[in-house]
C-alpha cells in the first residue's frame, strides 16, 4: 500500500474533495478491474468515458477517483481528486506507484512508421550478445532475463510499462528498448517516463483514420522528441524528408544516420542478395543476414544508438553480423526451388520497401507473387495506395483478407482495386479467404520464382467479427510445403 498524497505527488490538481491522507492498494482504469482501496481513474476517450463508471468502480472497492469533472453525487467516504487531463494524471501516479522505475535504467525510445519491432528487436539482442542486462517492450513482446510475454499494444497502458520497468530495475537490468507508437504519445502513455534517447526512423502513410492528417500524425511523433531532456540525445534519419522537422525543438542532443545524404553515422549497401547484404559502416565493412535497403537503416540506426551508448564500434559490428532477421520481417523460407517470404509489411511504405527489395536482388525471368490485404476498420485511404503498389512492383498479386475485423472483406478488396492501374488489372486476383489465397498463389509458383505474403507477419490470429480467430501463416506455409513434397 501507499499514501494516496505520495502517489498524487506532481499531479496538477484543480481540486481535492476529501483526504489524501489515506492508503491505496493499486491504480486501475477499468472499474471492472477495481479491488478494495483502489485508485480509479476515469478516462476520457475517443469511443467511452470511464466519467460514466465511476459509481460502478466505488462499489467494487475504490477509495478515490480521479475524474476531469465533479461527479453529480459525491460519497462522501470517497477521495475526488479533479484534474485537467486524466491521461497525463494517470502516467503520473504510475510513475510514483512504481518508484519511477524509469530513472533507474538506461530507456530508449524507438519511433517511427516502419521498422520499430526490428530495430528494438536488433538493439536488445546486440547489447544481450556484448553480455549487458537488457530488456525490450515491443508490437511483438515484453522480454527481459530470460522471460517473455506476449504484448497487446504497440506501446502499452501507462500502469503496464511501470509495471514492466519495475520488474525490469528489481531484475538488475541496465538498459531497456522500447517502441514508442503515435497512439503511445498522443494518450499520454509515455508520458513522464525518463527516457535516456529516442530515435526516429521514418514517418509515412499510417493511422490517418486516428490522426485524420498527416501533419497531426507527425507532429505527435515530434512531441516525443520536444519532451526528451537535453540530457539524452535524439537520433534521426535525415534520410526521411521529416527527419531534421523532427528535432527542431528538442533540448537532446541532436544526431542524425542516414544513406543517401550527409549525417553523424553514414552507410553504404556494397552487395546485396537473398543471403544477406554487405554493408560499409563509417567506413568499416561488415555481412549482416538481413535483407533490403530498409534494413541497412534501420541496422544504422542500432549502430548508431550503439555508438551513442559510448560502445566500441568494431566490437558492435562483429555481433550485429552475427543477428538474425525479426521473426515475420522478410523471413524467407525454402520451397522446393522457390522462395516464400513473410513480412508484417502493412502500410503503403513498408510493402513498397519489401517489394523493390525482392527486386532489386530476383533474377528479372522469374515471377514475384504477392499476397496482400487491408485490415478492416483502421485507415481505409491506403487501401487504394497499397493495391496500387502491390500491383505495380508484382508480376502477379492476390488481394485478400487480413484482419477484417468488423467490416465486409469483400468491400476492402474492392477498396484494394480502386487503386491499381489500368495496365495491371490482368495482374490481380481476388481470393477472400486468406489461407486459400495463399495456397493459390502456391499452386502458380514456378522453379526461381518468389512468393511474398504480406501483412501479418508473426500475428497468429485473424481478427473477425470481434473474435481472434487462430490463423498462423508459418503453419500454414509449411503444410502447404509438406503436401508438395
Amino acid at each position: 500500500m501507499m499514501e494516496l498524497k505520495k502517489v498524487i505527488y506532481k499531479v496538477s490538481l484543480k481540486m481535492t474533495i476529501g483526504s489524501v491522507n489515506i492508503r491505496v492498494n493499486d491504480i486501475s482504469f477499468d472499474s471492472r478491474e477495481v479491488k478494495k482501496n483502489n485508485i480509479f481513474v476515469a478516462l476520457k476517450g475517443s469511443i467511452d468515458n470511464g466519467f460514466k463508471y465511476i459509481d460502478k468502480a466505488i462499489l467494487n472497492g475504490a477509495n478515490s477517483i480521479i475524474c476531469e469533472e465533479v461527479p453529480e453525487v459525491i460519497d462522501k467516504k470517497i477521495t475526488y481528486l479533479i484534474v485537467q487531463d486524466s491521461k497525463r494524471a494517470l502516467a503520473i501516479i504510475s510513475n510514483n506507484f512504481y518508484d519511477n522505475p524509469s530513472k533507474k535504467i538506461c530507456l530508449i525510445g524507438i519511433t517511427g512508421t516502419n521498422g520499430k519491432t526490428t530495430t528494438v528487436t536488433l538493439l536488445y539482442e546486440l547489447l544481450k550478445s556484448l553480455g549487458f542486462k537488457v530488456g525490450m517492450i515491443s508490437t511483438i513482446s515484453f522480454k527481459y532475463n530470460g522471460i517473455e510475454e506476449n504484448t497487446l499494444h504497440t506501446t502499452p497502458d501507462s500502469i503496464t510499462l511501470n509495471q514492466y520497468l519495475r520488474r525490469m530495475v528489481d531484475h538488475g537490468i541496465e538498459y531497456c528498448f522500447m517502441e514508442v507508437s503515435s497512439h503511445g504519445i498522443d494518450q499520454s502513455r509515455i508520458f513522464g517516463l525518463n527516457f535516456k534517447g529516442g530515435v526516429f526512423l521514418n514517418i509515412s502513410h499510417d493511422h490517418l483514420d486516428y490522426h485524420k492528417t498527416f501533419k497531426d500524425y507527425r507532429d505527435v511523433k515530434k512531441t516525443f522528441f520536444d519532451q526528451l531532456p537535453k540530457e539524452a540525445f535524439a537520433l534521426s534519419n535525415f534520410d526521411d524528408k521529416n527527419g531534421e522537422y523532427i528535432l527542431q525543438n528538442t533540448l537532446a542532443d541532436k544526431k542524425s544516420f542516414s544513406i543517401n545524404s550527409y549525417s553523424d553515422y553514414n552507410a553504404v549497401i556494397l552487395e546485396s542478395d537473398f543471403s544477406g547484404m554487405l554493408i560499409k559502416i563509417n567506413n568499416t565493412d561488415f555481412w549482416t543476414h538481413l535483407i533490403g535497403k530498409y534494413n541497412a537503416s534501420n541496422l544504422l540506426a542500432v549502430y548508431s544508438v550503439a555508438m551513442l551508448l559510448k560502445l566500441d564500434s568494431i566490437n558492435v559490428l562483429s555481433h550485429l553480423s552475427k543477428l538474425k532477421n525479426v521473426r515475420g520481417r522478410f523471413d524467407i523460407i525454402n520451397a522446393k526451388k522457390a522462395k516464400i517470404i513473410i513480412d508484417y509489411a502493412h502500410t503503403p511504405d513498408a510493402l513498397k520497401n519489401v517489394l523493390t527489395s525482392i527486386n532489386e536482388i530476383r533474377k528479372d525471368f522469374k515471377k514475384l507473387i504477392t499476397v496482400v490485404g487491408c485490415g478492416g476498420d483502421r485507415d481505409k485511404k491506403k487501401r487504394p495506395l497499397i493495391g496500387k503498389i502491390a500491383s505495380i512492383k508484382s508480376d502477379k498479386v492476390i488481394f485478400t483478407s487480413d484482419n477484417p475485423r468488423n467490416e465486409d472483406p469483400k468491400k476492402i478488396i474492392e477498396s484494394m482495386n480502386n487503386g491499381v492501374p489500368s495496365e495491371c488489372i490482368k495482374k490481380v486476383i481476388n481470393v477472400i479467404n486468406r489461407e486459400e489465397a495463399i495456397r493459390k498463389a502456391f499452386s502458380m509458383l514456378k522453379s526461381g520464382d518468389v512468393l511474398l505474403i504480406a501483412g501479418k507477419g508473426h500475428e497468429e490470429f485473424q481478427e473477425v467479427k470481434g473474435r481472434k480467430k487462430p490463423f498462423n501463416e508459418y503453419k500454414i506455409v509449411k503444410e502447404i510445403i509438406s503436401e508438395i513434397k
